[in-house]
């Protein structure tokens, strides 16, 4: 079942390296992001040889090519009262997640399929993009590979 990221203009080298790290670790299919502003693709050497990069001159054509493909556009946001523990994530997936400082774009937002948040339980609103998106991918694999319905729920996935 595929599984996207897409990373609408994140360029913390950090932040970056520790998404796609997640991503090599969680058998996410590629890695999308946006030509402009990818400054970011200069750490995580070991796991971008694990996980496509797929750079892309207009996200927002990518988002409407994998919806076109059937993908479900899961955005993943603080702004939202859609909790992503409550979100079915078995089906083909593409996950959005924003810049450090700005989020989603709107336009990408309005395209999702869903909108879902991470709950939060004190007083900060929002949790780093990287730690973020690693929640969202562990909930994915724990939803689609770890269900009690599912042949082998006791062990995970190998490549």
């Amino acid at each position: 079942m595929p599984l996207i990221l897409l990373l609408d203009s994140v360029t913390d080298v950090r932040n970056f390296g520790a998404i796609v790290r997640t991503a090599a670790c969680t058998h996410v299919d590629a890695v999308v992001i946006p030509n402009k502003g990818s400054k970011a693709m200069k750490t995580s050497a070991g796991a971008l040889a694990h996980v496509p990069i797929c750079r892309v001159g207009s996200l927002k054509a990518a988002i409407e090519e994998l919806k076109n493909s059937g993908l479900q556009i899961i955005a993943c946001h603080e702004r939202t009262t859609n909790v992503l523990y409550h979100t079915n994530l078995r089906s083909p997936l593409a996950i959005l997640l924003g810049a450090e400082d700005r989020g989603i774009h709107p336009q990408h937002l309005k395209m999702a399929t869903q909108q879902v948040s991470i709950p939060m339980g004190g007083p900060i609103a929002s949790l780093n993009v990287a730690v973020a998106a690693a929640i969202v991918l562990y909930e994915c694999i724990r939803q689609q590979q770890f269900s009690t319905t599912h042949p082998n729920h006791h062990c995970f996935k190998n490549a």
